[in-house]
């Protein structure tokens, strides 16, 4: 088996959660973007813009001037394209020769665990408003290096379940 440098799992990992992330906002209800579980909870563009916000703080991260910004959610459809535009630009700087500020090991457990994590929550919002997405055995996905974009390919329908 071949060894993989910590920063080519780093970008297998995003590529990993593009993909899922793809799947989940894909063909999503109009009802979606406004929903919230309870009354205390983000809606489901609240929770996007998040994880836009987590690959924009990653990125500044990575060049050494780490900056938080909670950005005010755009519409759903704008959101979705500021989201995957983010995780390009964090995946651009991974596969460059450029040296990174932070550790891969913290720049994983911090935003890109965390945009996992809000990845399986849209899901779950999706699933109560009676919209879910099909399961998956996502091992067998195809997931590639570089492929960050909303487009991926599609599932292999042999592999999906209800």
């Amino acid at each position: 088996m071949a060894m993989t440098s910590d920063r080519e799992f780093l970008r297998h990992t995003v590529a990993t959660l593009s993909y899922r992330a793809a799947k989940v906002l894909r063909d999503a209800p109009p009802a979606l973007a406004d929903y919230k579980p309870g009354p205390t909870s983000r809606s489901a563009v609240e929770v996007l813009a998040h994880m836009g916000d987590l690959f924009d703080w990653a990125l500044s991260m990575g060049i050494g001037q780490p900056k938080w910004t909670s950005s005010t959610p755009l519409a759903w459809e704008a959101e979705c394209r500021r989201f995957f535009a983010a995780v390009r630009a964090f995946d651009d700087l991974l596969a460059s020769d450029r040296p990174l500020a932070y550790e891969t090991t913290r720049l994983f457990q911090g935003p890109v665990a965390d945009a996992l994590t809000h990845t399986g929550q849209i899901a779950l919002m999706r699933r109560l408003l009676d919209a879910p997405v099909k399961g998956e055995s996502y091992n067998r996905a195809d997931i590639q290096l570089g492929r960050v974009e909303a487009e991926q390919t599609p599932p292999d329908p042999r592999f999906e379940f209800d």
